[in-house]
């Protein structure tokens, strides 16, 4: 099996990884800090860098689109700098390519979620090159496993789901 990674942010990173771990065809996930310009971020300090998800996982059962269309539902791309409660440039909404293919699927399905007219705005979802990801500290992995009544701001929204495309090969 050879697994791929993608590295997405859209708020509180706690509930994206507790609903993202849970698709088939996910292999791992952990929390950090990318997108930004602290070294060796931490909770206290990280900078200009949005929590994010580091997501492994086998593209022979789940392709990146269908990672970006969940990801697109679990969260509101169309706030900025915000989720829920959650307000700061650390909950902003983003795509973090490793290659330029992956760069062309999350242009291409941000251009699907803006045509579809589901959401309740444009998305503002930034599509930026992966960085430097560093990871969470102990305490905010698998966070809502450890505490199952924790906070989060993630949920599946049924209305938000792209129809499926005539030319998808998923």
């Amino acid at each position: 099996m050879s697994l791929e990674r993608a590295v997405l942010a859209g708020g509180c990173f706690w509930g994206m990884q507790d609903l993202i771990r849970k698709m088939p065809g996910v292999d791992r996930t952990r929390v950090g800090y990318t997108g930004g310009d602290v070294p060796n971020a931490t909770y206290r300090n990280h900078g200009t860098h949005a929590e994010g998800i580091e997501i492994w996982f086998d593209p022979a059962r789940i392709s990146y689109r269908q990672l970006l269309e969940f990801f697109f539902q679990i969260h509101d791309p169309t706030t900025v700098n915000r989720q829920g409660n959650d307000l700061g440039t650390s909950y902003r909404s983003a795509i973090y390519y490793v290659n330029e293919a992956q760069k062309a699927v999350a242009l291409d399905t941000i251009a699907d979620v803006d045509a579809s007219g589901l959401w309740p705005g444009k998305v503002v979802t930034e599509v930026e090159p992966v960085g430097d990801f560093w990871v969470a500290e102990e305490n905010h992995q698998d966070y809502l496993e450890k505490h199952p009544n924790g906070y989060t701001c993630h949920f599946a929204r049924p209305d938000w789901v792209l129809p499926k495309r005539a030319d998808a090969a998923e």
